[in-house]
């Protein structure tokens, strides 16, 4: 086996076909080598296998001999020996996972360096060159390789700086730089008990391990879990021949894109610098130059740059990336990926592909380009300005941007919320002891914790923006300071959920404007999935239903009724028909609720006209109307209670329940009240004949909750039936199904399908009995703590559990659609709105999903990409990211 390759090795197939043995950074660069011709610094790469014969049992037999060979061959071709005292070789050591992750894993430049090869490349060039590359070393070498804190290496060169009374790292002199290289070797030994390694070899090696450890660092952990890439796939290393952006004046280094990463416009976009090397760009040290700017000092260079970027683009049939250098005039590439880019981009530049020459997309490739989570970012609110001076960065945790006062305590945030302030609640991280701040939050920042940290995890439940893991957001009594500059309580800042941008200030937000490019995806998506994946919504009024179809649905696949009987005006009806001490007092109140509820039921049939609307029949215990026991206790035993607060407390503790979700409820609530049911039916079919009488063209779903038995639903749909003999409704077609939502039902749905027209899977409340979670509680106090020790992998009320929860839907979809082939299925969950998910229940053959009405073009584009998947197994993709959901096991 052969663990390292040449850039120019003349592999069987394209070397950008053999991501998952070169990693993404050295398949490219093969690439642009042998097939590209581009200007390429050469150099070798060391495969993802090294990696993970590394990280399983040590450094790999072999290994050593196989590096000093690749190395004598690429000395041979630079004419140049690896730390020789005589004009140096000098190398970059750079991690290149399968899968881009950009800043997630480490790099070494300069390598090579040491006292002797130093004063060699200063007679070879000049001082001031040498000893900045070399202080760069040292720094570098030091952080990543050896650990010592880079904070102390900062500290020296601010001082520096500030002793010459400059700001920027280029007008350093030789003296100065030759100074830092001392004192950065002193503070190595110092920290470490042994100085810098002068070995060649031995800094080679060292910077090779660093490299393959940081592949299960942190940071590299945290973005793998976000983007859900298997953690066993490795880095690869690539070994490269350094080239020098500041060698001199005419020297340069930068970053650019083929297309604008933040707006999809076509046209290059990016950053240099003169006199720098390549991590100055990247961490922001010196404010940057335009890409103009190089046009308007070295045309030549630009007009080979841009020629570049063309091929480039042309040849990957995408937006690229590119790092490139200037060294004394000539330019090189130094790598090149697929770029990030915004959702606003990402969507611009999937459907102008489809029109260009040059890449010609399909629409399933341009449909199969653009993430879910794009989509998602475009309907959020934004920073209205494209470029934000940013204080800081950490992990975007939950999407959308928030500005607000700083507050340091949850009860803080809960005080200046209620005086209608809106707070950014600042933690070193959070716990359920903080729930209520965070409740009263407009958004979340905290110093520690990931993707899947207790901040994260409920910030995305309730959908409000939140960064996290923002180490330099340092946090005191009454203050807090990023980056050296002091915050108060109470200042102002911004977040930024999506990019995990925080700044100092109000930074002026946008609504969500999704561009124009989003519905011509979106109508392609709808074409890919039609007759395979329908796209409803969950809407209990006129106003969200109307929403909801404007944003896609195709029907509204959950009204929940319950939620028109708690407006003011009909709660207190809602507690009368409780009350009632007999059937005329009772009917009176239901025959009040019917007229309301007719009402509701025709804004929704208008809204969705020509569509269908599942209607729930009420499902909560009867005491959520009520007011709460034990206030009423309280109250009666301090100040007492008033002639309908003591009939209103007898009914609270006569329909108390000690465990309400699985109480009386659904259709359990029906047999005990079954004037109740009757009263639904009969303002929903009036509806549905006054809007038929109208020229409308109602389509009625009427689904009964919570049945486990055949008998169960036999005896609802005969209410049902009852009613529609009573008052039919002609040329409307009333369909009556059940919410399967138990595992008695799941395991028995053959039989509940004999009786049923459609199914309906809620899979809220089957997760929480699957897994005999209470949501409410786990998600609060466990669920981060459950996500952080690997006990599951992923939360099961976002992405459906498929071992457990999708074990129950396939039998109980095996057994429904034997019984009746020709049974509707569909879903009604939050998992309707997740991709992961939905990619499942494609995979099942469901009819439908449904989700919240913003959901739903994120429904509209991952149903599209599930139905495009159907005949690929649930596998890892090229890029080395997983296809399937995160609960599955990828080998």
């Amino acid at each position: 086996m052969s663990y390292v390759y040449d850039f120019d090795h003349p592999h069987e197939v394209a070397p950008r076909e053999l991501r998952q043995l070169l990693g993404g950074k050295g398949a490219n660069l093969a690439e642009m080598t042998s097939v590209l011709h581009l200007p390429v610094p050469p150099g070798f790469t060391i495969s993802t296998e090294a990696c993970r014969a590394f990280l399983a049992g040590g450094w790999p037999d072999g290994l050593d001999e196989e590096i000093a060979q690749h190395l004598e061959r690429l000395e041979a071709t630079m004419g140049r020996r690896l730390g020789s005292g005589d004009d140096p070789l000098l190398v970059s050591v750079r991690s290149g996972a399968a899968a881009s992750m950009p800043g997630m894993m480490d790099t070494v430049l300069n390598l090579g360096l040491n006292d002797d090869s130093v004063e060699g490349l200063a007679a070879h060039s000049d001082e001031r060159f040498a000893f900045d590359s070399y202080r760069r070393l040292l720094q570098m070498y030091g952080r990543i390789v050896l650990g010592v804190d880079d904070r102390s290496f900062d500290a020296d060169l601010q001082t520096t700086k500030e002793r010459l009374g400059i700001t920027n790292d280029a007008e350093m002199r030789a003296p100065e730089l030759r100074e830092l290289a001392e004192r950065s070797k002193a503070r190595i030994l110092s920290e470490l008990g042994r100085p810098f390694p002068q070995d060649p070899a031995a800094q080679l090696r060292g910077a090779i391990e660093a490299v393959f450890s940081s592949w299960n660092g942190q940071r590299a952990r945290t973005y793998r879990e976000r983007e859900k890439i298997p953690h066993d796939l490795g880095t690869a290393v690539t070994i490269q021949a350094m080239v020098f952006g500041n060698r001199d004046d005419e020297s340069g280094t930068g970053v650019g894109f083929t297309r604008d990463p933040a707006t999809g416009e076509n046209k290059p976009y990016g950053d240099f610098l003169w006199n720098a090397q390549g991590e100055d760009v990247v961490a922001g040290i010196r404010h940057p130059l335009s890409l103009e700017n190089l046009a308007e000092r070295a045309p030549e260079l630009h007009r080979e740059l841009i020629g570049a970027f063309a091929r480039l683009e042309e040849h990957f049939r995408d937006m690229c990336d590119v790092e490139f250098t200037i060294e004394q005039g000539r330019l090189y590439l130094l790598q090149t990926r697929v770029g990030k880019r915004t959702g606003r981009a990402a969507i611009r530049m999937a459907v102008e592909m489809v029109d260009d020459p040059f890449i010609a997309l399909g629409r399933s490739e341009a449909v199969q380009r653009v993430n879910p989570d794009h989509i998602d970012g475009v309907l959020h609110p934004q920073f209205a300005d494209a470029v934000v001076t940013v204080a800081t960065r950490g992990l975007g945790a939950s999407p959308g941007a928030a500005v607000g006062r700083v507050c340091l305590s949850a009860e803080r945030a809960v005080e200046l919320s209620r005086e209608g302030t809106a707070v950014i609640l600042v933690r070193e991280e959070t716990s359920p002891d903080d729930i209520h701040g965070m409740l009263a939050a407009t958004g979340i920042l905290t110093r520690r914790g990931g993707l899947v940290s207790h901040a994260a995890v409920v910030a995305r439940g309730w959908g409000k923006p939140a960064v996290v893991g923002a180490e330099r957001v340092e946090i005191g009594k009454g203050e807090i300071r990023i980056g050296g500059t002091r915050v108060a309580e109470g200042d102002l800042i911004s977040i930024d959920g999506t990019t995990g941008v925080v700044a100092l200030g109000a930074v002026a937000l946008s609504a969500a404007q999704p561009p124009e490019s989003l519905e011509v995806l979106l109508s392609w998506a709808d074409e890919i999935r039609k007759g395979r994946l329908g796209v409803r919504a969950n809407a209990d009024s006129g106003p969200d239903a109307a929403n909801a179809r404007s944003l896609g649905a195709e029907g509204i696949g959950l009204c929940r009724t319950e939620h028109m009987f708690l407006a003011p005006d009909r709660l207190p009806v809602v507690r009368r028909m409780i009350l009632a001490t007999g059937p005329e007092e009772e009917e009176a109140a239901l025959e009040e609720l019917r007229e309301v509820q007719r009402t509701d039921f025709l804004e929704i049939l208008e809204a969705m006209d020509g569509l269908p609307v599942t209607v729930r029949l009420l499902d909560p215990p009867l005491h959520e109307f009520l007011p709460d026991a034990s206030v009423l206790a309280l109250k009666q035993a301090t100040v007492g209670l008033s002639p309908e607060e003591e009939r209103l407390h007898e009914a609270a503790l006569r329909w108390q329940e000690q465990n309400p979700m699985l109480g009386t409820r659904g259709v359990r609530l029906g047999i005990l009240k079954p004037g109740l049911y009757a009263m639904q039916v009969r303002a929903l079919l009036d509806a549905a004949a006054e809007r038929a009488a109208a020229g409308g063209r109602p389509v009625v779903e009427v689904m009964i909750p919570l049945t486990v038995s055949r008998e169960e639903l036999q005896l609802a749909r005969s209410w049902v039936q009852e009613v529609l003999a009573e008052r039919p409704v002609g040329g409307v077609k009333v369909a009556i199904g059940t919410m399967i939502e138990t595992p008695r039902a799941a395991l028995r749905a053959g039989e509940l399908a004999e009786a049923a027209d459609f199914f309906s899977y809620g899979t809220n409340d089957l997760t929480q009995m699957t897994f005999g979670f209470s949501r409410d509680d786990v998600e609060a106090r466990m669920m981060a703590t459950y996500l952080e020790r690997g006990l599951i992998p992923a939360n099961p009320f976002e992405t459906i559990d498929v071992d457990g929860v999708g074990e129950l839907l396939r039998t109980a979809t095996e057994q429904a659609r034997a019984a009746k082939p020709s049974l509707k299925i569909g879903i009604c969950g939050e998992h309707g709105g997740d991709p992961a998910s939905i990619d499942f229940f494609a995979r099942l053959g469901l009819d439908y999903v449904s989700c919240s009405p913003y959901r739903v073009p994120v429904a509209r584009l991952a149903a599209a990409q599930a139905v495009l998947t159907l005949s690929r197994p649930l596998a890892a993709d090229p890029s080395g990211a997983p296809t399937g959901a995160p609960w599955t096991v990828h080998s």
